[in-house]
């Protein structure tokens, strides 16, 4: 198993594991998050930590399943199942529903002296928001 590879599956088994602290060791003090979980989110270095710890308070159990990797050079592709109960609050999400949910995503990590320096990702939201129950979010 390539090194990044390594790095990226062990990222997605501590957010599993909800183990917070260990994040440092896997994300770049400046890492920048380019997905767009809910409408509004920042896009600048390190939000991508305050954006898991919310997401793992929405998301309560919230486990990520590594289907598939593919490494290659600093790029690593990873596609995932994600599971999880929307069980608290986010302040960019309605309502907790205490519905559970189940959806695939792709996340591009880009990986810079072991760590991840960027995040791309894209999911189901679609069959997120049906799942849970969510109206589809309005853009002003």
């Amino acid at each position: 198993m390539d090194d990044n590879e390594e790095a990226i599956r062990n990222f997605f088994e501590a957010v599993s594991e909800r183990r917070l602290a260990d994040l440092p060791e896997f994300m770049a003090h400046d890492v920048v998050d380019h997905n767009k979980i809910i409408h509004g989110e920042a896009d600048e270095p390190s939000a991508a930590f305050e954006g898991l710890r919310r997401q793992l308070a929405a998301f309560d159990p919230l486990t990520i399943h590594v289907e598939e990797v593919i490494a290659a050079g600093d790029k690593v592709v990873a596609r995932l199942t994600q599971r999880g109960v929307n069980g608290g609050a986010h302040p960019r999400m309605p309502e907790p529903t205490g519905r559970p949910f189940e959806n695939e995503a792709i996340w591009i990590l880009t990986v810079r002296d072991g760590k991840i320096a960027e995040i791309r990702a894209v999911s189901d939201r679609l069959g997120l928001f049906l799942q849970l129950g969510w109206d589809w979010p309005q853009v002003d």
